[in-house]
């Protein structure tokens, strides 16, 4: 199972969890890395019809639905724009108070829980403090600051931090150098992006000009100037600009034994937090070099 392999640690402690039938009726997951796997898993092992050990088999009528997000007491809840709405959640609520149409459970997954406008927070608070017998809510978050203490308090919180290591070897096995897996694994946030990143030219191509311009720092501020109007054009929107300060920043903190690495690690902050404020790329780099 390929969850096994990407969290290990927190899969055999629900392994555990299923098996011992000790499920609880709301959790938070904290991180992005197979988080929403594992909230789908759980959904399936509450009615999978040839569950082993309680965990679900995932080639039954009701796993295969709920995994293609087609089943009735299955609800997955995402921002419509930057925010979940209140109504959203209030509608959710009423269903809960209804029985399932498959069966006795329902299970409610809602992603980027962060994005829930404060009085949809507040409207949870009941049911998580209160819940019935065969509900379960399992709210997603990349921001866990962003989670009202009242909600974290009542829930079970699971932290699912990125394998790194996991990651380094799936885009060594999709054809990818050590190096360029290194940086992309570090980039990602998930498989699925680190996936897209090795099969994307654009971002292959951004990566080596990253690679160019810091060794260039090290060697003539003149090549470094040139190469920052090369990375410049690799680098055209601001998703592409964004990655490469990410992209730069690992690349320069793996050369800590040059005394200078320190000094362009505080250079990319200060690039980054000009571009922010609608500095011009090229300029910021260019700022870099000065500095």
């Amino acid at each position: 199972m390929e969850l096994e392999k990407r969290q290990p640690k927190i899969f055999q402690e629900f392994k555990q969890i299923l098996k011992a039938g000790r499920l609880s009726h709301a959790y938070l997951f904290s991180g992005d890395f197979a988080s929403f796997e594992m909230a789908i898993l759980l959904a399936q092992s509450r009615f999978c019809e040839n569950p082993a050990d309680g965990l679900p088999c995932g080639k039954c009528r009701s796993c295969r639905l709920i995994a293609a997000n087609d089943f009735s007491d299955v609800k997955v809840v995402e921002p419509v724009g930057q925010f979940i709405k209140t109504e959203t959640i209030r509608t959710l609520l009423r269903e809960f108070s209804s029985s399932g149409f498959e069966g006795e459970s329902q299970v409610f997954i809602i992603r980027d829980a962060d994005k829930m406008h404060v009085n949809a927070a507040n409207s949870l608070l009941k049911f998580i403090e209160e819940p019935q017998s065969d509900s379960y809510i399992i709210l997603l978050t990349q921001d866990e600051s962003r989670i009202l203490p009242t909600i974290k308090s009542r829930t079970q919180i699971f932290h699912f931090p990125k394998n790194i290591s996991y990651l380094i070897s799936r885009l060594e096995q999709a054809g990818l150098l050590k190096n360029q897996a290194e940086v992309l694994a570090d980039l990602a946030k998930d498989w699925t992006q680190a996936e897209d990143f090795a099969q994307n030219s654009r971002v292959l191509d951004l990566l080596k000009a990253c690679e160019r311009f810091v060794s260039c720092l090290f060697k003539s501020k003149d090549l470094a100037f040139l190469e920052a109007a090369r990375l410049a054009r690799s680098a055209i929107d601001k998703s592409e600009q964004e990655w490469a300060f990410h992209i730069l920043t690992f690349l320069l903190s793996k050369r800590y034994e040059k005394k200078e690495a320190l000094n362009y690690l505080e250079a990319v902050y200060q690039a980054k937090r000009m571009w922010l404020s609608n500095v011009n790329f090229q300029n910021a780099l260019e700022y870099m070099v000065i500095k």
